[in-house]
Parts: C-alpha cells; structure tokens; sequence
C-alpha cells in the first residue's frame, strides 16, 4: 500500500526532478500526478519509465491525495499550498513563503528529522533554500562535537538555481562571445554571466546583504542552532548546475582537522573527496546527478583558536530542492503517515 503523491509544477526544472527522483528512489507510490499552470496542461513529463501529462493546478482537488511536492514560485504556493493543506494533503513546499513560519517545520532530514513532528500545525513542511541545505549537512556533525559559533561562508552558485531562463542565458551568451553578431545582452541577470561572476543574487536589504545572503543566515539558526552565528557572501557563476561554497567555521572547542575528516566521513548524505594533490577534491560538474553532499579541502584555520575551512559542493537541483524534499516525503512517511 503506497502514497497518492502530486508534484506541483511538474515541468519545471526542479518538478521535473522532483518526479526523476520519486522513481529513482522507488518511493512507495499508488498514484502520481504532475500539475502545472493551464498554459503548461498536456505537457508530458517522465516519472520512471511511465510519461505522465500534466494536469490543471487551478482545478484540481487535493482531497484524498496524501502528499504534494511544491516546485513553484511563493505567489502561486500562497494561493495552492493552503487549500491543499486543507484537503487534508501534506505540502512540502520548496520556495521561500513558509521558511520562516515558526508554525511550520523547515527540514534537512540529516540535520533536524525531528522537526518533522511539528507539520500538523499547518499540513505544511518547508524545504530550505538551496545553498543552505547542503551547508548545514556539513555543519551538523561538526556542531554535534564542538559546538559552531560562527560560520563564514562564500558561495559559487550554479545559474540552474534562477531556472531554464538562465541557463539558457548563460548557454547563449557564451556562443554569442565567439560569433560576431550573436552577442546576447543580460536579461536573467544584471551584468553579463558568462566568462563572469556575479556578486548579487536576489533582491539588496538594507544592510547591504542580499536576500541569498539573509536566508542562508536565518536558515542555518532555525535548522540548526538559532545561536551560531553566520556571515555570507553569494555569487552567482557561469556553471550550468551544481553549487560550491567555501565555508570557514569556529568552534567553541578544539577540532582537529584529521578528526572533522573522519566525523564528516561518518555522516549521513556526506561524501568526503581530500587528497592534497592535483585533482584530489571535488568541483560541480562532478556532483551532478549525485544525492551526496561533497566535502573536500578539510584544514585548520591558524588564524583563530579553534578553526576549520572546508570545500563543500552538491548538486542544487538534487539536494539543493528536489532530493531534499523527496526525502523529506520518505520521513513523513517512515515517522508520520505510516502507510507504505
């Protein structure tokens, strides 16, 4: 006996995924559905070796259905999520609207499995922003041993994460550079991506951070530990998928390098990839299409008492969005629903 599970803008690049996955992992399904917006209804979709066709989000009724993927944008989910929620389905949602609702679990099953318990307040469980999903991975066991104060991190983030639009921009601009005529002036972004890096991505506050920057700050607290304090910097680079982030951490305790290897070697959804040697470390392309987070360049920081730098890079389609949520599926099953 499985779940009734809908994915929620299912012809997108992370619905797609979404539904690439749930078959990948053999998620106990009965029936699948892909919806999407009326403009997209009919679209095909692969879900394993089955092709489904999407249906109209703006007419279907969630009654009965256990669990719904969201993979659409925090305008539409304001309007679905809710009366899905209602319907008595569980929503699991990956854009930013719920994040910070104290009424509503944000999950890294990795990181916090526990949080889980708390959906029944709203039937809604949120997934975390890309680029901090895959960082708390990497900080929780470590936080487990010598408890993190401060986190200093600089991201290389993939354009995949602002969707087709800018990978195509990315894709045909780089053309554009080598035939006279073809150049591809920016609209996705507001200078140039290609042969560039971007030191902005989403909307300034008024601090001077962007709003990437603020969620990887008050993500990392609410997954984590709302005491460790968190800096960050992200930059978007000419990479079609996968993110990279070089992250230095202080501790309240001495951690040995050799002993964060072998603890980040031991945790769940971590691969550790660190030969000091040419090659010897992990980079995007090489992560896409995998589940695990990778870490790589594991040292001490001599600068302070107790610090560590690290390498970490994953797929952001993958454990950045889709993965996570799926996983997030199969808890609230295993803890939850209890069906299958």
């Amino acid at each position: 006996m499985g779940y009734r599970v809908a994915v929620v803008g299912a012809t997108g690049n992370v619905g797609r995924e979404m539904l690439n996955i749930l078959a990948e992992r053999e998620f106990p399904v009965d029936e699948i559905v892909a919806l999407a917006s009326r403009r997209s209804l009919g679209t095909e979709c692969s879900f394993g070796d089955k092709t489904l066709k999407t249906k109209d989000l703006d007419t279907f009724d969630f009654t009965g259905w256990d669990m719904a993927l969201f993979a659409i944008g925090s305008d539409a989910t304001k309007i679905y999520a809710p009366k899905a929620a209602a319907a008595g389905c569980v929503v699991i949602d990956n854009s930013s609207l719920y994040r910070y609702d104290m009424d509503v679990p944000l999950i890294v099953p990795e990181v916090n499995p526990d949080a889980i318990e708390g959906y029944s307040k709203k039937n809604i469980i949120a997934n975390p922003n890309c680029s901090t999903a895959q960082m708390v991975v990497a900080l929780k066991p470590l936080h487990d041993r010598a408890k993190i104060k401060r986190v200093v991190v600089s991201t290389y983030q993939s354009v995949s994460g602002s969707g087709k639009e800018a990978m195509d921009e990315l894709w045909n601009q780089t053309k554009g550079m080598y035939v006279p005529g073809q150049e591809v002036a920016p609209s996705v972004y507001p200078k140039q991506i290609a042969f560039n890096v971007i030191p902005h991505i989403d909307v300034f506050m008024d601090d001077g951070s962007t709003k990437e920057e603020w969620k990887m700050v008050a993500e990392t607290k609410k997954i984590v530990d709302p005491k460790i304090k968190v800096t960050a910097t992200c930059v978007r680079v000419p990479v079609f998928v996968g993110h990279a982030e070089s992250i230095n951490i202080e501790t309240e305790e001495f951690l040995d390098e050799d002993e964060a290897r072998e603890i980040l070697r031991e945790a769940p959804g971590i691969m550790v990839v660190d030969k000091r040697e040419p090659g010897g470390y992990v980079t995007p392309i090489e992560c896409v299409g995998e589940y695990a987070t990778y870490i790589s360049r594991i040292r001490q920081d001599g600068t302070i008492e107790n610090g560590l730098n690290l390498w970490c890079v994953s797929d952001n389609l993958r454990k950045g969005a889709a993965l996570n949520a799926v996983q997030i599926a199969e808890l609230l099953g295993r803890r939850v629903l209890k069906k299958a």
